[in-house]
């Protein structure tokens, strides 16, 4: 009886071993992931028109970018290295960028060796001191349990790292140069043209290149450039609620919104969000894949594309020197990997590239009441006499509290 409960042990662990083995399949070699990331942008005020917003623009400098815009990034990865890397991506003829995009793989510069100096004293650790106020929800009024206070004074560094942190969408790591790969991007040094504003990426694609196999898909409209956010009213009540409406993105899947203030007097900064429970929505203005978006909808913290008013409750900006509303419409992504997965399990399957495509669309409007919106400089303004008088004449437009200085205290121009 002992030896035959040997043999069968010794026939079981060799089962066990055999199963192993066969469960332990050889790693797929690894292949390569190409990115595009389609985002549309629009700064803007409400009610004030496209020549408008170019004029604001020019007062702003570089820095404004009022108007609705496109942009789009592309980054590949091959699981290899090469003396000469090229790749491009050819477009169709509608995204009006020429015949292809060329994606160049930066130069890795060695970084310069810079020895201590001695006698130098390392800088004290100063604690941040900040205090910050957490509001949510659409409504006229504030609901009960809000604001929610965030004191650096009287937490700690864990503590004021907890209290800030908020949902997030699945990690998403995009290509990247990394050791034994090929990286290559666009915008790059060498081309980094502005996207039209009536490009389209509807069509077929191709990205061919030197450390690439040749990589094919197609783009239909629900992968096109989004339209842009557009408010259609933002104004201020009796109450100082805020409510505000926007025109619908067609081909959204969810809806995200939030607002930051700052009170000088108090030193407080306030933060909104349109999520229905306790939310600070950091985590939550970038691309999102479809899944998240629906599962934070079911969690109403995002809202449903049925959706087109939300209101900023009366007394949440208070006092506040000026607040700046920011919205997100999440688009539908696109993942595909060549060859299809097969449904057979014990089929085998080697991956020879992938393709991810994520849209978004986003805006952002200074909260600004009517009268301010509508402030014009006049035009029979004297001319000064002297330099003196020119130094001290922005001093003076400040009190008066128009437009434009309400613009370069929300820009930073």
């Amino acid at each position: 009886m002992r030896m035959l409960s040997k043999i069968v042990v010794s026939a079981g662990l060799v089962s066990l071993s055999t199963a192993v083995a066969l469960a332990a399949e050889k790693p797929r070699p690894p292949y390569p992931h190409y990115w595009v990331s389609v985002a549309t942008m629009n700064q803007s005020i409400p009610g004030m028109s496209e020549e408008m917003s170019g004029m604001a623009s020019m007062f702003g400098g570089r820095g404004a970018g009022f108007g609705p815009r496109r942009t789009l990034q592309l980054q590949v990865e091959g699981p290899r290295e090469v003396a000469e890397p090229k790749a491009e991506h050819l477009i169709p003829p509608g995204q009006k960028m020429g015949e292809s995009l060329p994606l160049i793989t930066p130069k890795q510069e060695k970084a310069e060796y810079q020895p201590e100096q001695r006698g130098e004293q390392p800088e004290k650790y100063e604690k941040p001191k900040a205090r910050m106020l957490i509001y949510w929800g659409c409504g006229e009024t504030v609901a009960k349990g809000q604001p929610r206070v965030i004191d650096t004074a009287r937490m700690s560094a864990m503590d004021f790292g907890k209290a800030l942190s908020g949902r997030s969408g699945t990690r998403q790591i995009p290509p990247s140069p990394r050791k034994g790969w090929t990286y290559g991007d666009w915008p790059n040094s060498e081309d980094k043209k502005d996207v039209p504003k009536d490009a389209s990426l509807v069509g077929e694609h191709q990205l061919k290149g030197s450390y690439l196999p040749d990589i094919r898909f197609s783009l239909d409209q629900k992968r096109d450039f989004m339209a842009p956010v557009s408010f259609s009213a933002i104004s201020k009540t009796a109450s100082g609620a805020w409510p505000f409406k926007w025109q619908q993105v067609p081909t959204a899947i969810g809806y995200f919104a939030t607002a930051m203030g700052h009170n000088q007097k108090t030193g407080e900064t306030i933060f909104w969000s349109s999520s229905e429970v306790p939310e600070t929505g950091f985590g939550l203005m970038d691309y999102l894949t479809p899944h998240d978006v629906q599962r934070f909808i079911k969690e109403k913290v995002l809202m449903p594309t049925s959706r087109t008013s939300c209101t900023i409750p009366a007394g949440v900006f208070k006092d506040v020197d000026g607040a700046m509303l920011q919205f997100v419409a999440y688009g539908e992504e696109l993942n595909l990997v060549h060859p299809p997965k097969p449904k057979d399990p014990k089929q085998p399957w080697n991956p020879q590239w992938s393709v991810k495509v994520r849209l978004k669309s986003t805006g952002s409007s200074p909260l600004v009441e009517a009268e301010e919106r509508g402030s014009r400089p006049s035009k029979k303004r004297p001319a000064a006499d002297d330099g003196a008088e020119q130094e001290q004449q922005p001093s003076d437009n400040k009190k008066g509290g128009g437009m434009m200085d309400g613009l370069k205290g929300m820009f930073g121009f």
